[in-house]
């Protein structure tokens, strides 16, 4: 059965290397991406083109996005009845006390720091597939 996974990311660079690194790891993956907050949003809340978008079982999160910024994202997403359920793993270059306090008072499920060394960064894909993805028991919500 196919894992839909959201990452909202406007790194070309990371993505990709996001993409091949769970293409490698787990082949049940199916990434969708937003490349900022307000794509993010109208793919959760299926609007527009979304309209079919499925409900992902993981959303990656970057906190440093054009027009509306990861915290507003991870905020919408926790006080929306249908969608706080969705766990989100804040994937970030800060590594800012203050976006950590902030990203856990508004109920991230996860704080990283993204690595600067290639190695590092697929290794820390791997980790969240290895954890979110196989290990953890997610809700089984229906995609409506």
């Amino acid at each position: 059965m196919p894992l839909d996974v959201l990452l909202v990311e406007d790194n070309p660079g990371d993505v990709r290397l996001t993409r091949e690194t769970f293409r490698d790891a787990n082949g049940s993956i199916r990434l969708h991406l937003a490349a900022d907050g307000v794509e993010a949003m109208a793919f959760l809340r299926r609007e527009g083109p979304d309209a079919l978008a499925p409900r992902p079982v993981l959303i990656l999160l970057d906190l440093n996005l054009p027009k509306m910024d990861g915290r507003e994202v991870l905020a919408e997403v926790k006080a929306d009845i249908d969608l706080k359920t969705i766990p989100i793993v804040i994937l970030t270059t800060s590594d800012a006390e203050s976006d950590i306090t902030r990203c856990y008072e508004l109920q991230a499920n996860c704080y990283l720091t993204k690595p600067v060394r290639l190695e590092d960064f697929e290794n820390l894909v791997k980790s969240v597939n290895d954890f979110w993805l196989i290990r953890v028991k997610l809700p089984n919500v229906p995609n409506n």
